[in-house]
């Protein structure tokens, strides 16, 4: 079965990635630029300091990401929706690439690697959004509670359940965010 990503970052249409991860047909949500789905379940992480500024002063490392789930424990049945925020910190307006290309939501659980959208991904799309200083834009992706290997091979074990704890990281090109935690009953 497919799996459909429909991406999308405030106001404006957003790549759609379509996975075959062994689940129904699922979209995913917006928010509009500047609002976050959820609470932030961990800080934010930023990049080396290092990082050049490009031709009109947007530095990179003042770009960050972040991972949040809209809730923290999730019952049988409820699927957790995964969320991917970028915020501008410069005092410029910065490019930022923010297409699927450069996405991925990824559920841990130990050293397990459980899930990736990456993993089954087909026709991932490039979008460069110009996000104003202190603005941030997000992408919501609502998991289906299923597992994923590198290469899509079809796989049937399912993710634990019984009050087990997840860790999702948001990543954006080469920006990884800080984990976010959360249960699933």
């Amino acid at each position: 079965m497919l799996l459909v990503i429909a991406v999308a970052f405030g106001g404006f249409a957003a790549a759609s990635s379509v996975l075959d991860a062994g689940q129904s047909p699922s979209s995913g949500g917006t928010a509009p630029s500047g609002q976050e789905t959820g609470p932030a379940t961990s800080p934010e992480t930023t990049a080396s300091p290092s990082a050049a500024p490009t031709g009109n002063g947007c530095e990179q490392n003042l770009v960050t990401v972040t991972a949040a789930t809209d809730k923290p424990a999730y019952a049988g049945g409820e699927n957790p929706l995964l969320t991917l925020k970028v915020t501008n910190g410069n005092k410029v307006p910065c490019e930022v690439n923010i297409g699927t290309s450069q996405m991925e939501f990824l559920v841990t659980s130990g050293s397990d690697r459980i899930f990736s959208s990456t993993d089954c991904q087909t026709d991932a799309t490039d979008l460069v959004k110009t996000i104003a200083p202190g603005q941030s834009e997000t992408a919501n992706f609502p998991w289906q509670r299923n597992r994923t290997v590198q290469g899509c091979a079809p796989i049937e074990a399912k993710p634990g359940a019984g009050g087990a704890y997840y860790v999702f990281t948001a990543r954006l090109a080469n920006k990884t965010s800080a984990k976010a935690v959360f249960q699933l009953s």
